[in-house]
């Protein structure tokens, strides 16, 4: 694997992000159908167009197999091979709901993540915070208006005006999402203008 997340995060004493580490969704896998009984599947990450790190996948009775490799600190490649147990809930409307136990040694949690270093692991191991608690009051409004942007399909950025409906989407839906999104920008404006005001009082003018 290599990489954020390899090596030493593994009893790292501060708080890395979420967005450090190569990650493992139950969930995606649920929907793909590599909880199955299948064969080996590759699953690969990649940064400006270059495949960084990748995980083999099977799924099984009960359980997914890895197998990886990984180094630490550009030390010797290294593999790892191992069976990670997944546990099923009931959902309310029917159907069950699949979760991850974390195979990390006294651990044993239900989780939907896992991730990747020397071993994949849920965030607790890791002491991995959440990406968003590290974002600033502007930051959080910024990253809400550009998820509702998306479900609209307009143009990513609170200042590229606003686009269409969606021909899909209902007219009371919409309304709702263009209002959250108003909101959103504003909160964004009135925070901007705070720091500006902070600012020009640190400079004296």
């Amino acid at each position: 694997m290599g990489g954020p997340g390899s090596g030493n995060r593994w009893r790292t004493a501060g708080r890395p992000s979420t967005d450090e580490f190569r990650s493992l969704d139950v969930r995606w896998l649920a929907r793909k159908g590599l909880l199955k009984l299948t064969g080996w599947s590759t699953l690969t990450w990649s940064r400006e167009g270059r495949e960084v790190a990748s995980v083999r996948v099977r799924g099984d009775h009960g359980c997914v197999h890895l197998w990886y490799r990984h180094r630490r600190n550009g030390g010797e490649w290294q593999t790892e091979s191992y069976t990670v147990r997944v546990a099923r809930t009931a959902c309310h409307l029917g159907g069950t709901r699949a979760w991850f136990i974390c195979p990390a040694a006294r651990c044993g949690r239900r989780v939907a993540v896992l991730f990747g270093g020397e071993v994949f692991a849920c965030r607790y191991c890791y002491r991995i915070a959440y990406a968003s608690t590290r974002e600033s009051a502007d930051e959080r409004v910024v990253r809400r208006a550009d998820k509702i942007r998306s479900t609209l399909g307009w143009e990513p950025g609170i200042l590229n005006g606003m686009g269409s409906k969606p021909k899909w989407m209902r007219r009371r839906t919409f309304e709702r999402l263009v209002g959250e999104h108003d909101d959103a920008v504003q909160c964004s404006v009135e925070e901007i203008n705070v720091l500006t005001h902070r600012v020009l009082l640190k400079s004296g003018r």
